[in-house]
């Protein structure tokens, strides 16, 4: 019969795809010594620095994603740029990395893994919105975030054009984009 610790970990872990961190472990009342026999009965693994998952989960498609947004201690990362393009199925991007978005205040000494690309930005909550469970940027500020970091206007505009055909984007929304991302400027 699991112990408190475990099913600690799982009640954290469920609505984050069997992900938690360090931090939260311990918010929840899981010991590091706990944490760290556990990780050696291959209950847990450690998936990154501070971030475990529960072994026994069921692994999912979007779990790199919530591995991504917890692997910032402390921050709460949202999901962004293109991986936001890719969540909606809109343009043909093919990121080789997920983008997240933090804070412009959050700062580490810990290299930013390969599978990572770091933006920093204050978003306000109406930029944001949960994406099964994850935090992501809305598409409309991902498209935005796109065409600012110079993703190619093609794959802008299909963007664009696909969120409004998927009815992600209200015909308003697309037409203030389609201006504001491609009107000549005098």
């Amino acid at each position: 019969m699991p112990g408190f610790a475990y099913r600690s970990l799982q009640e954290l872990a469920a609505d984050q795809y069997g992900y938690f961190t360090t931090t939260q472990a311990r918010e929840w009342g899981v010991t590091t010594p706990a944490l760290v026999m556990m990780a050696k009965r291959n209950t847990v693994e450690r998936v990154s620095h501070g971030v475990y998952r529960l072994v026994d989960y069921p692994v999912s498609p979007l779990g790199s994603y919530v591995e991504s947004t917890l692997w910032p201690h402390g921050i709460q990362a949202v999901l962004s740029h293109e991986t936001v393009l890719v969540l909606h199925e809109v343009s043909d991007v093919s990121p080789a990395a997920v983008h997240i978005t933090v804070p412009r205040r959050f700062r580490t000494h810990r290299a930013v893994p390969r599978r990572i690309v770091l933006h920093h930005a204050d978003l306000e909550l109406a930029d944001v919105e949960m994406f099964e469970g994850i935090p992501a940027t809305t598409l409309e500020r991902a498209i935005r975030d796109c065409a600012a970091t110079h993703l190619g206007p093609e794959l802008v505009r299909q963007a664009i054009d696909d969120g409004q055909a998927k009815g992600l984007l209200t015909p308003a929304a697309a037409s203030r984009l389609r201006t504001t991302l491609f009107s000549r400027q005098p």
